[in-house]
Order: C-alpha cells, then structure tokens, then sequence
C-alpha cells in the first residue's frame, strides 16, 4: 500500500489533481458549468509549470473534442473535461473518436439539458452519449472521481481496448462538494499510469497508416461490430486495473458496488451520488426489519450486466432510479440496461421505475421512502410498472 495524504476537496479539485499527477502531453477544453474549475485549475498547473501539458483555449466543446482527437491520433495522451450543453455540443465528435479508436479521457460533471436552462445536475447529459462507443464511468464521491480518473488513463490507453473513456461525477453535488480525499504520491500515480505508446500514431512518419477512412456498408459492419466486441470486452480489463488501483490504496474497486443484498427481500439499483442517501433510509428502513439492499454501477459502459444479476437475484422486487429520461421511451435508460440483463438470465422479478432528481430537484428521504413503500405492493403484483416521476 502506498503512502498518500488526506484533506478536504471537492470532486472537480480531484479530478484536475489526478490529470495533474499524470501529466498528458495534450489538454484541449473549453469551460462549462459545473466542468469549470477541473480545467480551470488545470490552466493554473500549465502556467505555473506544474505540468508540461500542451493547454489548447478552444472557441467551443465541438472544437475541444477536435482537437484532442487530432492529438490521440497524433500520438498524444491526452485528456479533457466538458458538461451538459458542451458534450451535447460534441456529439458528432463523441463517436469519431470511439470510432477512431483514441484513447481520451474525459471528465463529465453530470448535468442537465436544456430547455428550460438549468445547470444542476442529473444525467441526462451523459446517457446521451451511453451508446457511442466510450467507456462510461461513475463516480459516488469525489474520492471515486479521484480514483476512476487515474484508472480510466490505464483503460483506455491498454492495446486491447484503445478506447476513449467517461470519467463523470454529478455536477455540484460531487463537483463542488467538500469532502475528505485521499491522495497518493505523484510518483505513485506516474508508475501506475506508465508511459504511453501509442500504437499506430500518425507522426510516425516511417510506418504510415490512415485514421478515420471511408467504409462500405459491409466494411462498416465489421468496423462496427469490431468497436462493440471490444467495448464489451473491456469489462475484465476494467475489473484488472480497478483492482491493481485497490492493491496500492487500500480503497476497495468493484464494478458494482452492492451493499446489503446477500440478505434482502428488496433491492434499489442506482447510479452515482444518490446511492448514499439511498443506503442512508435502507440502513434505517433495516433498523425496522425491511430488508432493503442497494445496487450501484461504478461502470456503466459496458454494462456489467453479469454482476448486476448476481447483485440482484435473490430480491422479490426491485427499484431502478434513473436520474434522466428516454423521453418517448417506456422505461429510463438504467431501467432497460437492468430489465434486460435480468431477463437474459431468465428471472422474472418485479421492477419498477423512477425518474427523480431532474435538473438537480432534491433527492429527500421521504422520496426515498416512498420508493420503499411501494415494494410489498410490486412484490404482490399490486403496483403498476408504469414509469413515475418521484415528487412531481
């Protein structure tokens, strides 16, 4: 276990310090709220030399994305951080660099879309961009962002995924946040993380290759099917150097968290920050012999549908909590990610489904509370699976 020191910082603070330790030759980044300060005190680094990073001010998040892309393909490492309208702002981007195969790594501070303008957090941003073919992780604390930020270096930079990857935590509530953190040694952090070599580069002028060509119909389906196989393959490799990480911190990495479920009757699957307010009520609702155990994906692409059934299998109903919307759509995003991995494993559980939290509405315990008191009734098969809004 490595030496490492504690303090207090918020979730974007973290972010730009693992980014600081790693030092990438190239960050290209325009600032958006709740994003800004990662790439602000980013900025800070590079002109107090701190890092030997080549900072690139862009007139746009389409035009950060560009650049970085040019740069991974260039041979670079590289990073970045956006939010909301700015990832929205690099959707076409997004997939050229999966496409691609450029190993960036992104940090997201979940928020919501407009309209009507908001700039609180929920996920509506991020699972925009679920089925573009990045690697998606998330964060629960700024300590995970910390820690998933120095690990997705190792992930996408690995030769047998060559895949850019999310980093995200839910902006404000994890960006601005105060919370006790845990920093290893930049030496720990730089030998972890390694040298990069890139593989095909296109500065190798001595062994040219093309990037980004033009493909047939049948040439893009194997394309296509080549960058699924992969992103889906990711999942051990994720796995192997989230728990590399745990062996040097001591801080524990699985790809769900799960608490409470060898025993309960009942299980809530969440992603990030409102787990803890989640457990928080379980832990009381326990205290009054409801057995309630809660799920949580610290990886969301690729689904890690495997370990969320194992998570899952003994409950008599289940809750998903989706903190964004498929508008149009029966189900949220988490809740057909879970359903399906659920049915592919032959169980029949209930579920049911709930939006909350949109545009960074407060997540109180009497809303959580109100998701317990439905279980008995979905058990029985008195409750309607209909999607519903929480506090609305």
């Amino acid at each position: 276990m490595s030496d490492h020191k504690a303090f207090s910082a918020t979730g974007n603070q973290m972010i730009a310090e693992a980014i600081r330790q790693i030092d990438p030759d190239v960050m290209a980044a325009y600032p958006i709220t709740p994003q800004t300060t990662i790439v602000e005190n980013y900025a800070k680094y590079v002109a107090n030399g701190k890092v030997h990073t080549e900072f690139v001010t862009v007139e746009s998040e389409h035009s950060a994305l560009s650049a970085c892309i040019g740069a991974s393909a260039a041979g670079a490492r590289v990073a970045t951080a956006t939010a909301s309208q700015g990832l929205a702002l690099m959707w076409e981007e997004l997939h050229i660099a999966a496409g691609m195969r450029t190993p960036i790594v992104m940090a997201n501070a979940n928020r919501a879309l407009s309209a009507p303008i908001s700039i609180h957090g929920d996920h509506s941003d991020v699972m925009g961009a679920r089925d573009t073919g990045w690697i998606i992780l998330f964060a629960e604390t700024a300590q995970e962002a910390y820690d998933n930020t120095v690990i997705s270096f190792r992930i996408a930079e690995d030769k047998r995924v060559l895949l850019p990857v999310m980093t995200t935590l839910d902006g404000f509530i994890t960006s601005h946040a105060m919370e006790r953190c845990e920093m290893e040694e930049d030496q720990t952090v730089k030998d972890f993380v390694g040298e990069y070599t890139p593989l095909y580069p296109l500065l190798d002028t001595d062994n040219p290759v093309g990037h980004g060509m033009f493909a047939n119909g049948t040439s893009y389906m194997k394309y296509r099917s080549v960058l699924r196989k992969v992103n889906h393959g990711a999942l051990p490799i994720i796995e192997e150097y989230g728990k590399a990480w745990a062996e040097i911190t001591g801080r524990p990495y699985e790809l769900i968290d799960a608490w409470g479920v060898e025993d309960a009757d009942y299980v809530v699957v969440v992603l990030g920050s409102a787990a803890g307010n989640v457990r928080h009520v379980a832990r009381q609702m326990r205290e009054e012999g409801v057995k309630i155990g809660v799920v949580r994906p610290r990886v969301y692409r690729p689904f890690p549908a495997e370990q969320l059934v194992n998570a899952c299998k003994n409950a008599k109903a289940i809750a998903v909590m989706d903190r964004s919307d498929t508008v149009g759509g029966q189900y949220g995003p988490l809740a057909v990610d879970t359903m399906a991995a659920l049915y592919e494993a032959g169980l029949s559980i209930p579920v049911k489904n709930y939006v909350f939290g949109l545009g960074g509405a407060d997540v109180t315990n009497e809303l959580i509370l109100e998701v317990f008191s439905n279980f008995e009734k979905l058990e029985k098969g008195e409750l309607d699976r209909d999607l519903a809004f929480l506090g609305v």
